[in-house]
């Protein structure tokens, strides 16, 4: 059942896997950049940043930017998808109702991400991607 989760077999013709494939570029890149722009700024933003769950502003930008700048990478990639998304997306809930209560338009940017990225964990990483490459050559040792 969990390898079913990991990598599903839905989901993987090719024009449909080709769209994923753009889904996951673009905006792993664009959440990228959000994740560098925090590390290049964290001195200042560690001062003011909002303070989640008690967590302190300090370890919430730290968790922000793990979720922002290293999970955009595999999910660029494709490794881990669904794994690597669950961060991804509590981030965006978290940013969305917490931080911007759900008020528009400052919150619209969470929203639009939280939508995309649990569009991607519904339907898997597609056929371009580390995890259906790691799943053939599963299957091939099976």
């Amino acid at each position: 059942m969990f390898y079913n989760f990991l990598f599903p077999q839905r989901f993987r013709g090719k024009g449909v896997s080709f769209l994923i494939l753009i889904l996951r570029i673009f905006f792993g890149v664009l959440f990228f950049m959000h994740g560098l722009d925090k590390m290049m700024n964290f001195n200042e933003l560690s001062l003011n940043y909002p303070n989640v769950m008690g967590l302190g502003s300090y370890t919430t930008l730290m968790v922000t930017i793990f979720c922002e700048f290293c999970c955009s990478l595999f999910l660029i990639a494709g490794l881990m998808t669904r794994i690597i998304l669950l961060p991804m997306i509590l981030t965006m809930a978290v940013a969305f109702f917490d931080i911007h209560d759900g008020m528009m338009p400052q919150a619209e940017l969470s929203l639009i991400y939280l939508i995309i990225f649990l569009g991607i964990f519904m339907t898997g990483p597609g056929k371009y991607s580390l995890d259906y490459l790691i799943d053939k050559r599963l299957k091939k040792e099976n």
